[in-house]
């Protein structure tokens, strides 16, 4: 099959590629950096010419309000050039509790995504995730102040960007759902906890301080941002990542 990869080059988008080249197919990974802008639509119509596939891993360089027009206007324009192309399966990746967080626009903004592709022609899958473990040590930047990491006891269930890659290329690979996938790490944690853990494996002079009020994370209710019943668990394990990344 021939796939194109929308944001092909970014963390995701690069491991989804060298995993389904891996596998023998055919792959067109396609970015800014390519030629292709999913916000103008310049270069889409080319980078999907002849696609069976199309896996749509772009994302908006702001967590903001701006976020929404950006999947928004970006999501139209690669739906419409998927249906001109006669793409016959679009992926997309979002967020596992991505409806329940309704203070966070860019939660928000990846509802709207969601429910273009859901309202499109084209047959559709949709792999929610939990938080990168990738994301860990910015999530932690975002509340440092001195040598002092705040942090809310919000529970997570964080998964390894490589685990999300396979199941992206996995699906991608398989008939539409149209519906759902979602992939959790093996393991929940507190976040002050999350964080404490990644301080012991690489210490760096700061400490973590329970903040229930710190951080993006402190509007999320309950345990929305943990596997739902039917996700499907990833291999790797945090402290198993911490000491060998």
């Amino acid at each position: 099959m021939k796939f194109t990869v929308l944001g092909g080059s970014g963390l995701i988008g690069s491991k989804v590629v060298e995993r389904l080249r891996a596998a023998g197919h055919d792959v067109v990974p396609a970015s800014l950096s390519s030629g292709v802008d999913v916000l103008s639509g310049k270069g889409l119509e080319q980078a999907l010419s002849g696609t069976d596939v199309v896996i749509n891993l772009t994302n908006s360089p702001t967590f903001d309000e701006a976020s929404i027009g950006f999947f928004e206007t970006s999501m139209s324009n690669i739906g419409a050039a998927a249906e001109a192309a006669g793409v016959r399966h679009s992926v997309i990746l979002s967020i596992v509790g991505v409806d329940k967080v309704p203070k966070l626009d860019y939660y928000l903004a990846k509802v709207t995504q969601e429910n273009i592709l859901k309202n499109g022609s084209t047959p559709y899958s949709i792999v929610h995730a939990t938080q990168f473990y990738e994301f860990v040590q910015g999530i932690m930047s975002m509340t440092t102040e001195g040598d002092t990491v705040r942090l809310p006891s919000t529970p997570v269930q964080p998964i390894a960007a490589a685990d999300v890659a396979a199941a992206v290329a996995a699906t991608a690979s398989d008939a539409p759902l149209q519906g759902i996938r979602s992939i959790a790490g093996p393991d929940v944690f507190p976040l002050d906890e999350l964080g404490r853990i990644t301080l012991a494996a690489r210490p760096d002079g700061r400490s973590v301080v329970t903040d229930e009020e710190a951080g993006m994370f402190a509007v999320v209710p309950g345990t929305v941002l943990t596997a739902p019943e039917d996700a499907d668990l990833a291999p790797t394990h945090y402290r198993d990542w911490l000491q060998q990344s």
